[in-house]
């Protein structure tokens, strides 16, 4: 004896009457937000993965190296 289609649907009219529709849309609103946020973070530590074991070039070790040194210099001015 399982859940048919109309225990479903007698069950979800149960539950918008209790809550009403404002409730359950803000509440469906706040879990999209929830799991675009986690995506972005997620995205954003990938990035983060990816720009770190990228090989560096030798023009950006050269702007690196010039910019650590001239900020050496201007730090004991």
């Amino acid at each position: 004896m399982g859940l048919s289609a109309t225990h479903i649907l007698l069950l979800l009219l149960v539950v918008v009457l209790l809550f009403g529709r404002g409730k359950i849309s803000d509440l469906m609103g706040d879990v999209a937000k929830g799991i675009r946020s986690f995506k972005k973070g997620m995205a954003e530590d990938d990035d983060a993965d990816v720009a770190a074991k990228a090989p560096k070039t030798l023009e950006q070790s050269a702007k690196t190296d010039s910019t650590s040194k001239s900020e050496t210099t201007s730090s004991r001015s």
